[in-house]
């Protein structure tokens, strides 16, 4: 049965109606829309605190800080009090919710991380401002590094790969195509500049598992993971692709569950215009597809951003749940701007939208959620009621508290740099630079261990061929098993002990999970990307 989730009340002919949000329309995605200062994090307070106590996990990116004060109770105030008085309402009951932190740089929050290899070409190009001979070159650079079961974990990893290629270009141009030098050069800046941004702390190991984020706790109340954005901020375009990958990984990775009660998680994108400033066309159809399909993964999207305008059309069709917070039209551009908004809503006859969307103080808006057959009420004015969780940041010692109390405490602290590509292709360059009477080990055929043809180009292997005597158990393990468990013995065979695998090693576990994703199938030699590049897992 749906649950209905008061989110404002309407004081419409003296009379008191509640606007209630229902949960089993709650995936069919939505926005927040209104001026700077209007009341538009509140209202997501309101919400998020409301999904959670229903048990649907949020994520929500806190670009001012302020979203940092759910993790505490409430409290009555006057100007509170006041609010309570003129709704006609008892003051709720105060009450924290279970709060995750996060942050990409592991200052306000615990590290969050992906693999170069998962973020995929699309996501990275767009992050790196590329153009489309340069995308070209770095989709190249990915799709050599998968047929060869390179791993591009962090940003060296991919930076020797691009070095490699650079100066091997010739013998892969029959078969891949060409590989400019001035692409190639472009690309390494452009790793530069996001590494003096701070991008880099960004990629790596182990990464985010998206199961740590949909948790819920002994009560059965849904955790609301925050990200510190208030510096990611700083770097548009690192917070942007920071946050369609996360969708992306929720597309690609979640199973078809289709209409469901109550959302299996939700997804709240704030300064959503980041996304869709400069986005090249195919870009932004792909996130309409993303947007359209993952309503029947059971994820609500719900885009936060001043006007509705900055949202693409084929993407705002998709949002059903609409909350207009106030507009200000002081000239001709901003006049036109309140009127496009107002025809976004079903209209009330007893409302002139357009004139209202002007007049709205700060905590109210115009609200227009589906009802329970899916269709979009008529547009209502009402105020936002109090959220039950404090309004305002906390302080860095009560966040640091709860950072240690936290159910991922130490998972992700600790960065790991295993073997990958930069270490593959350094021992091969120095290979290749050995003398010919240097005392190395002779090393197996490239073209033979990979079953190439002797005019194919050699990458450095991921695995370096052996007898099968000389395997170790794992590594004999994928050769007469095969599959992702062999795979997974090659890489991590310090992981295992004689009767298993120690479940209990969270940081393992998480190791392991990223390898899966990174390695692919067919013994990690064949990866397989979906809509916005990131790697899916077998179903």
């Amino acid at each position: 049965m749906s649950k209905p989730l008061l989110v404002a009340k309407s004081l419409a002919k003296n009379q008191s109606f509640d606007l209630n949000l229902l949960s089993d329309w709650a995936n069919r995605h939505g926005c927040i829309t209104g001026a700077t200062g209007t009341g538009k994090s509140v209202t997501l307070q309101v919400l998020a605190q409301s999904f959670s106590d229903i048990g649907v996990p949020v994520f929500m990116a806190d670009v001012k800080g302020d979203l940092s004060g759910m993790s505490q109770a409430g409290q009555l105030s006057p100007k509170m009090q006041q609010r309570l008085e003129m709704l006609g309402v008892a003051a709720p009951n105060w009450q924290a919710c279970p709060v995750t932190f996060w942050d990409v740089f592991g200052k306000q929050g615990h590290p969050v991380r992906a693999t170069i290899s998962d973020l995929g070409p699309l996501l990275l190009g767009r992050m790196l401002n590329l153009n489309e001979t340069q995308e070209g070159v770095l989709q190249l650079a990915f799709k050599i590094a998968d047929d060869n079961g390179l791993l591009l974990l962090d940003v060296k990893d991919l930076r020797a790969m691009l070095q490699y290629l650079g100066d091997n270009a010739s013998e892969f141009q029959t078969e891949y195509g060409n590989i400019s030098a001035a692409s190639i050069g472009a690309i390494q800046r452009a790793l530069l500049a996001m590494g003096e941004q701070g991008g880099e702390e960004f990629f790596g190991e182990p990464m985010l598992n998206l199961d740590d984020m949909m948790q819920t706790d002994t009560n059965g109340k849904g955790f609301i993971n925050i990200l510190a954005a208030d510096q990611l901020l700083q770097s548009p375009r690192l917070y942007s692709t920071f946050l369609l990958w996360m969708l992306s990984e929720l597309y690609e990775n979640l199973p078809e569950v289709g209409d469901v009660e109550q959302p299996k998680m939700v997804f709240f994108f704030d300064e959503a215009h980041l996304l869709f400033d400069e986005a090249p066309k195919v870009l932004l159809q792909k996130i309409e597809q993303v947007v359209r399909l993952i309503r029947s993964k059971g994820v609500g999207v719900y885009f936060v951003t001043q006007n509705p305008l900055d949202i693409p059309d084929a993407v705002l069709g998709q949002l059903g749940n609409r909350v207009q917070h106030a507009l200000r039209a002081y000239t001709p551009r901003d006049q036109k701007a309140v009127q496009a908004a107002a025809e976004t809503f079903r209209p009330n006859p007893e409302l002139d939208t357009a004139a209202v969307i002007s007049e709205l103080g700060v905590g109210e808006a115009l609200i227009s959620f589906l009802d329970e057959k899916g269709r979009p009420n008529i547009v209502q004015r009402g105020f936002i009621v109090p959220p039950a969780s404090q309004i305002g940041a906390i302080t860095p010692e009560q966040r640091k508290t709860i950072m240690a109390n936290s159910i991922v405490a130490g998972v992700y602290e600790k960065a790991i740099d295993r073997e990958s590509a930069y270490e593959k292709i350094k021992g091969r360059v120095h290979q290749d630079n050995a003398p010919a009477n240097s005392s190395t080990p002779p090393v197996a055929d490239d073209n033979a261990a990979w079953g190439r043809s002797t005019g194919s180009p050699s990458v450095p292997p991921a695995q370096p061929t052996q007898p099968r005597s000389q395997q170790s158990a794992p590594a004999q393990a994928e050769s007469e098993g095969g599959g992702i468990a062999g795979a997974l013995g090659g890489m991590f065979g310090n992981l295992f002990g004689g009767s298993g695998i120690r479940r209990k090693d969270n940081v393992a576990e998480t190791m392991v999970k990223s390898a899966v994703r990174t390695i692919g199938s067919q013994v990690g030699r064949e990866i397989i990307r979906g809509v916005l590049g990131s790697i899916m897992k077998k179903r």
